[in-house]
């Protein structure tokens, strides 16, 4: 009979699982009395940390000087470019006299729905005349859109 794989004599490799390490089983462990926490205070409890504490001195988040302006009403904008607008014709996913604009790239997946404007950037080449429904448009993508014949409008 051979002794093939069986219910038994289901095992795990050799040293594939490694045992829990027992805490505070006498001083010849060398983790007996404290279980590797050290002594009293701040440090043995629970729930402590001390990033950042520099002993005393000045910590070096503010010894640095603040740098910068971060503007919390700031929009977030989707890129649109003349390649993806390319790729929407190209792909038969814009009908006649429909207009991309936030909506219509939202439904088709290629914009996240949680950004709020659509910004549009002269990246590419404008091969077709389409109507764009844009937050805002670079002054390139503007002119490359009016010489094919396509329409632009600003939100």
């Amino acid at each position: 009979m051979s002794d093939g794989l069986k219910l038994n004599n289901i095992r795990d490799n050799n040293k594939a699982r490694r045992g829990i390490k027992l805490l505070g089983r006498g001083i010849g462990s060398g983790l007996g009395k404290t279980s590797g926490r050290g002594g009293k205070g701040q440090t043995a409890r629970s729930g402590c940390s001390l990033n950042g504490f520099e002993g005393g001195q000045t910590p070096l988040y503010r010894r640095l000087p603040k740098r910068g302006f971060v503007n919390i009403h700031r929009q977030k904008l989707y890129e649109l470019d003349f390649f993806k607008i390319n790729r929407i014709v190209k792909n038969g996913l814009l009908s006649k006299d429909s207009v991309i604009d936030r909506s219509f790239l939202v439904k088709i997946g290629y914009m996240p729905s949680h950004i709020t404007g659509v910004s549009l950037i002269a990246n590419g080449r404008a091969e077709s005349p389409v109507k764009v429904a844009v937050t805002r448009a670079s002054a390139k993508a503007r002119s490359m859109l009016n010489e094919i014949g396509g329409a632009l409008v600003i939100d």
